[in-house]
């Protein structure tokens, strides 16, 4: 099993925001982008026992690591991980049909993703159902402003190895959001300089 320090620190004040979604009456289905190590599906998974949860990674030794932790928790709501490029188009994300998800959680993703960030959230606004949500945590700028210094340092280490990378703007996200029936309904300021936004899906009466 893989370890990430960071993620151990993170996945319970995480989980405090999304609970808040959460109708522990009702199943519900879960998606979340870019798993890494597993650490946070299963501990997702533990404590919101009425979601079917599903990871995702492109990385073989991510998806080896989340599958142990499944069998070291022994969790039963946490499905086998799916192969999912997310700069692809969504009808290639692994077969997932529209409409299907409740949830859709992305954890450290945003600023290490490359061209992707357009079909991301095409492919979120698609797989999401009406009223669903998605919970996007990490470092982010706002209004073109990073800040603390360690926030900046990040921005810029991130930049030197991939030109690409980097704090994205919450900002641009509410755009891209709002270009594929989302909106920002919620920021909520988290430890270490960093927030959870949850973009919730359009009705469809809604425009």
């Amino acid at each position: 099993m893989l370890v990430c320090p960071m993620a151990e620190r993170n996945k319970e004040p995480i989980l405090e925001v999304l609970a808040d979604y959460v109708d522990e009456t009702s199943p519900a289905f879960g998606l979340e982008l870019g798993s890494g190590t597993g650490q946070h599906i299963v501990h997702f998974a533990q404590a919101l026992p009425s979601v079917t949860w599903q990871p995702s990674e492109i990385s073989s030794a991510s998806q080896q690591s989340i599958r142990a932790y499944v069998r070291a928790t022994k969790v039963t709501n946490v499905q086998e991980p799916l192969t999912i490029d997310v700069s692809q188009p969504w009808s290639q994300w692994a077969g997932l049909e529209q409409g299907c998800c409740d949830f859709i959680v992305i954890i450290n993703l945003l600023h290490m993703t490359e061209q992707g960030l357009e079909e991301m959230f095409k492919g979120i606004g698609q797989l999401l159902k009406p009223g669903g949500i998605c919970l996007a945590y990490g470092p982010f700028a706002m209004n073109g402003i990073i800040l603390p210094e360690c926030n900046v340092q990040l921005d810029e280490m991130l930049q030197a190895r991939n030109p690409e990378w980097g704090l994205r703007d919450v900002e641009e996200l509410r755009q891209l959001a709002n270009t594929n029936a989302l909106w920002l309904e919620r920021m909520v300021e988290m430890p270490e300089y960093t927030k959870c936004l949850i973009f919730r899906r359009r009705q469809l009466s809604e425009h």
